[in-house]
């Protein structure tokens, strides 16, 4: 296997800050700390949200949020995506008019509740999804939860953020990472947008948990396999069914647990010929 095609730098200085402090015996240390700044997306004039994020492929986010929030139609001719590094703003522009003044204002009404506004209009989007049924090797799961602590990253140097993958059978084709899961999904589905990746026959691997909004993103991009190293809550595998996704968690050395979707498995890998994960080895429950 290869690393990414796609993935962050950790070198790169806008991403990280020296921070001073005291270790455990009260010395003296100077770390670097991952950055977080906001975002501020447009769609051709109106303003629609700002997201905190590190800052790193913000055409990227802009683009992918824009499709998770059904704002940016999969038949939506993109006209430019402008990004002014020195206001933190992206403006997305499509030949499409577009107004989403009513959406913005009901995301107001519903104050704390906004987020469930955006949920609600997310759910809405899962009437037409229809999943391809491309088979999934559990080799290649093996391969992917081997390979994706090996690149380079942010998280593996400083921690505090969430990563996610994008597979194809067991190669990856993009990393990338944010303070939040559901940024990292947002950039890849924006690099898949603007690169013309079509999302058939990918797996989408994430190191967050499988939640509701995790499972309808990955759907509203036409991918039929999520998987994580963490776990599961009940509404996500619920939707999962209900769409035909393909839902794999706790993948930790040679277990999993798939709890929808698991038609498209092809057992094809011995997982005595795998290595355990020691973390999770005799564990009562373990998956």
């Amino acid at each position: 296997m290869t690393s990414p095609r796609l993935a962050p730098d950790p070198t790169n200085p806008r991403l990280t800050r020296a921070v001073e402090g005291r270790d455990h015996t009260g010395a003296a240390q100077t770390v670097k700390v991952v950055e977080e700044r906001p975002l501020t997306l447009y769609l051709n004039g109106q303003e629609l949200v700002t997201a905190m994020t590190i800052g790193d492929f913000p055409e990227y986010l802009a683009v992918g949020y824009l499709i998770n929030q059904g704002m940016l139609l999969p038949d939506d001719v993109l006209t430019g995506v402008e990004y002014d590094e020195d206001l933190e703003v992206v403006v997305v522009r499509t030949e499409r008019e577009t107004d989403y003044e009513e959406k913005l204002k009901k995301k107001t009404r519903t104050s704390g509740c906004a987020v469930g506004t955006v949920f609600g209009d997310m759910m809405e989007g899962l009437a037409d999804v229809a999943l391809p049924r491309s088979p999934v090797r559990t080799s290649w799961l093996y391969a992917e939860a081997e390979e994706i602590n090996t690149p380079p990253s942010l998280y593996l140097e400083h921690g505090a953020l969430h990563g996610t993958v994008l597979c194809e059978r067991d190669r990856p084709l993009g990393y990338m990472e944010d303070v939040g899961r559901h940024n990292a999904v947002d950039k890849i589905a924006g690099w898949m947008r603007l690169q013309n990746v079509s999302a058939e026959d990918k797996i989408l691997y994430t190191t967050g948990r499988l939640t509701s909004e995790m499972v309808i993103k990955t759907a509203l991009m036409g991918i039929p396999a999520l998987v994580s190293r963490s776990g599961f809550t009940a509404w996500g595998v619920e939707i999962a069914r209900d769409v035909g996704l393909t839902l794999i968690g706790r993948m930790r050395g040679k277990r999993f647990l798939c709890l929808s979707g698991e038609e498209r498995l092809v057992w094809d890998a011995d997982p005595s010929a795998i290595a355990d994960d020691p973390k999770t080895a005799g564990r009562k429950g373990a998956a």
